[in-house]
């Protein structure tokens, strides 16, 4: 058997794979015996009919089965050797190769394209972003404090509903003659009654009691999103909703908020001295920016990630990455979805593999399986930090199981996997921090969001 490569491009090569019939004859010959020793051929006991025959009936199937095998072998073995870095996978040339005819040949000659991953440079002076660091103000903590204090309040469910209740009941939609109509919306929904934008509408729900009715004008009462949500509607149907509801009320909740005090301190920082409600207050502020950290981060290396797509300059086997996507046998991608969506999705998608190779070849970052193991042991021992009865060995089995996984630990991986990332472009960029409003940063995820 013998190996050559020819060169088509900077990029592109040529695989020419010669087999000749001493490379297959005695797998061959073995496999043919043992079809005879086998096989009932009719006329003929078992393993009693003729070499000539058993050949005749088998030996083109079995030549092929064991040139594939050389094939596959080998052709994958002559790229490790070589270091071949290549993209996609090889797309055998049927043209140059022509139809094998297994029956009679007895030397076959066998095309193969590939193409190599481009050499990437990574101008790290070209990228200018900086790392977002949200400062929330006076309002956001206080609607966390309120948020706190209503969570660890006090539960009851009145008599007779007022303003700052939830009310809970099921809606009805409602024809033009006020009747229930068929086919209409028809749901358990709940809501605060605060919620509700009219005041005309709102009134009318305060000093009701369970079983009473109220009918109200869906659109008047509520905002689209509230109404998407509430009636569980898609949010085309929300948008044009505009019919009449009628509320069957099932009941309400009331919540009397925690006060602030040493009792709601220890509650929510339970490993923190918190003395009064100026360090509550800022501990609550230190919280919530941590919370802002990882979409920070995101939004970080989304930029980063765009930068290094917009300084892209290398060149890239593009008629060969059309053609091996065309063989993937993806029944979604055709040629001419190819052609039409080729510069606006799949070559920023190209891109991006190829870009994430360089990164690759500068710091790894796909997590080994004893980091999705740490990951997740991590995770197990803070929601298990209050249980006695967990110890180091149920933990470890736990985690490990859970890693083996590949489908439960991918949300693991892909979070580590973000996180060496954004690492890597900190360490290569060292990145000035940026104060920002809550509102900025709204404002920032919105856009992110439009770009991806």
């Amino acid at each position: 058997m013998n190996i050559t490569r020819e060169s088509l491009s900077n990029l592109e090569y040529r695989v020419k794979i010669e087999i000749a019939e001493s490379d297959y004859a005695e797998k061959v010959t073995k496999q043919l015996k043992n079809y005879k020793s086998r096989v009932q051929v009719p006329g003929f006991r078992k393993g009693m009919a003729p070499m000539s025959m058993i050949q005749r009936m088998y030996k083109g199937a079995v030549t092929a089965d064991e040139v594939q095998n050389i094939l596959n072998e080998n052709l994958f073995k002559y790229i490790d050797d070589e270091k071949l870095n290549v993209v996609g996978s090889p797309l055998a040339n049927d043209e140059l190769t022509g139809t094998p005819d297994f029956e009679k040949g007895k030397d076959f000659t066998f095309y193969f394209d590939i193409a190599v991953m481009p050499e990437v440079n990574i101008d790290w002076s070209k990228i200018d972003v900086k790392m977002a660091e949200v400062k929330v103000d006076k309002k956001e903590i206080d609607t966390q404090i309120e948020n706190i204090t209503r969570q660890h309040g006090k539960f009851e469910s009145p008599e007779t509903i007022a303003e700052t209740d939830y009310i809970y009941g099921r809606a009805v939609e409602l024809d033009k003659e006020g009747n229930e109509k068929e086919g209409g919306m028809n749901v358990f929904c709940s809501f605060e009654v605060s919620s509700v934008k009219d005041e005309e509408i709102r009134n009318s729900f305060i000093g009701k009691k369970k079983d009473d009715k109220v009918r109200f004008a869906a659109n008047k009462a509520f905002k689209v999103d509230d109404i998407e949500r509430n009636f569980r509607l898609e949010p085309e149907v929300a948008k044009k909703f505009k019919s009449e509801v009628e509320l069957t009320i099932s009941g309400a909740s009331r919540v009397t908020p925690h006060e602030v005090n040493d009792e709601l301190f220890k509650m929510v920082f339970p490993d923190k001295e918190i003395k009064d409600a100026a360090a509550f207050r800022k501990a609550i502020a230190a919280d919530l920016e941590a919370s802002y950290k990882d979409n920070c981060d995101v939004l970080f290396a989304n930029q980063v990630r765009k930068q290094l797509m917009d300084n892209f300059d290398a060149e890239i086997p593009e008629a060969f990455l059309k053609r091996w996507m065309l063989t993937r046998g993806s029944k979604e991608i055709t040629a001419e979805k190819l052609e039409a969506e080729w510069a606006d999705v799949f070559l920023p998608s190209m891109k991006w593999e190829f870009i994430e190779y360089a990164l690759q070849q500068i710091k790894p970052l796909n997590p080994s399986h004893i980091e999705v193991v740490d990951e997740i042991k991590s995770i197990i021992k803070r929601n298990t930090a209050s249980k006695e009865d967990t110890n180091d060995e149920e933990i470890e089995r736990t985690a490990n199981s859970i890693a083996n996984d590949q489908q439960s630990s991918r949300q693991i991986q892909d979070r580590i996997y973000h996180r060496n990332l954004v690492s890597l472009f900190r360490e290569k960029l060292n990145p000035e921090t940026e104060k920002i409003t809550v509102k900025e940063y709204n404002e920032r995820i919105r856009e992110d969001k439009k770009q991806a």
